[in-house]
């Protein structure tokens, strides 16, 4: 298995620069996982695939203002931050520009009352920085939109899913995008459970695997929290042979840590959990908890493809798992779906 199995070429034409409206009316490509088979549809007919008794788990976390544009105080030329993550002690995880020039004791001013300081700077180019204020994050912060994404989000709740509730990516789960508060009460209707979880998005959603050998690829952890009656939701759909889907990759992180943490706990069940995710999933991994996904198409290269692909993995129909969700892309390609994060969406069961 090579990083390289996982490239392909995308029209830059069709990276989605815009949210369609309404959310729902994205295309979606149905992938059936015992043939193969591909189907082409509309995202409001997902609602034909679901049966009673389906647990869908959505990622709730929400996107905050993280990117920072300031100035030196000593020079006065121009900085910018991308918060990642806080740390324990109130300082932040963050990427800067220009990142060699950013030393440690540098000062950025942002806003009047608002700067942050630099404390370190990391092998991996990161950067451990302190904020003036918090409050500060909020008043003075911008959407971190994909960089792939060149024009200007009107309105930035289009980059926040209906159901957001928990401040903390720095990135949007970008499958959650196309659900309404009609269509969750439509998939409700069904007799299908709806159940909320938390990862907070962080770097790897922008970065590519660099190395040749994808087992080589340091993943960043994730804070993810599964609280007590999700747990319940989750342990008796198991128990009764209920299929548990999962939107987004981010939940497919949040139930496949779960499931390993439990595992190596000697635990027989989920129990109510507040975590770090590291877990990197490749093709082999032996998925315990989610049985479909609903995901968008992803960047060539990137650990979320490869999570796709090890979801994908349909020995009797291929030869390799890779080349099963290519030739799924290749399919959308050729029909002109919109790809990456405003882009339109797969479901995969």
């Amino acid at each position: 298995m090579r990083t390289s199995d996982f490239d392909y070429h995308l029209p830059p034409e069709l990276i989605a620069q815009k949210p369609i409206e309404p959310r729902d009316l994205s295309r979606l490509m149905v992938l059936r996982r015992d043939t193969g088979a591909l189907e082409h549809r509309h995202f409001p007919d997902l609602l034909e695939y679901l049966r009673p008794g389906d647990v869908m788990v959505f990622n709730q976390s929400r996107v905050i203002p993280a990117r920072l544009y300031g100035r030196r105080a000593d020079t006065g030329s121009k900085a910018e931050f991308l918060l990642l993550r806080r740390n324990a002690d109130g300082t932040w995880q963050a990427i800067a520009r220009p990142g060699r020039r950013l030393r440690a004791g540098v000062v950025v001013d942002i806003d009047e009352g608002f700067w942050v300081e630099i404390e370190a700077s990391h092998e991996d180019g990161l950067k451990t920085v302190r904020l003036s204020t918090e409050e500060g994050i909020d008043r003075f912060g911008h959407t971190p939109l994909p960089p792939y994404i060149k024009e200007t989000l009107d309105d930035s709740e289009r980059y926040q899913t209906v159901y957001s509730r928990q401040p903390g990516s720095v990135a949007a789960p970008t499958a959650g995008l196309h659900f309404t508060e009609d269509l969750l009460e439509k998939i409700r209707g069904l007799g299908v459970e709806t159940v909320f979880v938390t990862l907070h998005v962080g770097l790897d959603t922008f970065r590519p695997v660099d190395e040749d050998d994808p087992t080589d690829h340091k993943i960043h952890t994730e804070q993810y929290q599964i609280d007590a009656q999700a747990a319940e939701t989750l342990n008796r759909a198991r128990s009764d042979g209920r299929r548990i889907i999962a939107v987004g990759t981010t939940s497919v992180r949040v139930l496949e840590q779960a499931a390993l943490d439990m595992e190596q706990k000697g635990q027989s069940a989920l129990s109510e959990i507040n975590g770090e995710a590291s877990l990197f999933i490749l093709p082999g991994h032996p998925f315990r908890l989610v049985d479909a996904m609903v995901t968008n198409f992803h960047l060539p290269r990137s650990s979320l493809l490869m999570l796709v692909s090890a979801f994908v993995e349909i020995s009797t129909v291929a030869d390799s798992e890779r080349a099963t969700v290519l030739a799924a892309y290749s399919d959308a390609i050729k029909h002109r779906y919109r790809f990456y994060s405003f882009g339109d969406a797969m479901f995969i069961a």
